[in-house]
C-alpha cells in the first residue's frame, strides 16, 4: 500500500509541475533564448506591417518582430509587443497551448515570434483579468466597461534577444 501511495504522489507531482524547455543560443555576439517551437526560416515582419496587413485580411501566419511593452506579472503567460520605431498599436500575444511563458522581467527586450496574427474583440471580463495580472489598481480594473478590438498573436515559438 505504501508503494502505491508513493508512486501515486510522484505521478501527481510530475503531472502538476509545468516545466518549459528554454534553449539559449549564442551566435557571435548575439545571444537569445528560444521558447516553444523553433522558428522557421523566412522574413520577419514588424508589428506595424502586420497591423497594416490585418486591415485587409482575417489572419496571417507570420514571423513578427517587436519589443515587449508589458508581460503578465504572475506567470509570463501573455505579453504586449510594440514596434521598435513607430507608434503602431500594440499587439497582445498568447502562447500556443499555454505551453510556454516569457520571463517576468523581459519588458524592453526585442522578440521574434512565429505564429498567427488576427483581430479579436476581447470581452470585458477577459480585459479585467489581464489588467489584474498586470497589477493594475481596483479603480483601473473597474473602469474597464467596454469590449476592446485588439490585434492579437498566438505564438508557437519565440526568440527573446538577451
Amino acid at each position: 500500500m505504501n508503494k502505491l501511495l508513493f508512486i501515486l504522489s510522484i505521478l501527481i507531482c510530475v503531472a502538476c509541475k509545468q516545466e518549459q524547455i528554454v534553449k539559449t543560443v549564442t551566435e557571435g555576439e548575439t545571444s537569445y533564448s528560444i521558447f516553444g517551437e523553433k522558428l522557421g526560416d523566412g522574413a520577419e515582419m514588424d508589428v506595424t506591417t502586420v497591423v497594416n496587413e490585418l486591415a485587409s485580411k482575417d489572419s496571417l501566419n507570420v514571423k513578427i518582430t517587436g519589443v515587449v511593452k508589458s508581460v503578465c506579472k504572475k506567470k509570463g503567460c501573455w505579453a504586449n509587443i510594440v514596434p521598435e520605431n513607430s507608434e503602431a498599436p500594440e499587439m497582445f500575444v498568447k502562447f500556443k497551448d499555454y505551453g510556454f511563458f516569457l520571463p517576468l522581467d523581459c519588458e524592453g527586450q526585442t522578440v521574434v515570434m512565429e505564429g498567427k496574427a488576427f483581430v479579436n474583440l476581447t470581452p470585458v471580463d477577459e480585459l479585467r483579468h489581464y489588467a489584474e495580472d498586470e497589477g493594475k489598481s481596483a479603480e483601473e480594473i473597474a473602469a474597464i466597461t467596454e469590449p476592446k478590438k485588439e490585434y492579437q498573436f498566438l505564438a508557437s515559438g519565440v526568440r527573446l534577444m538577451n
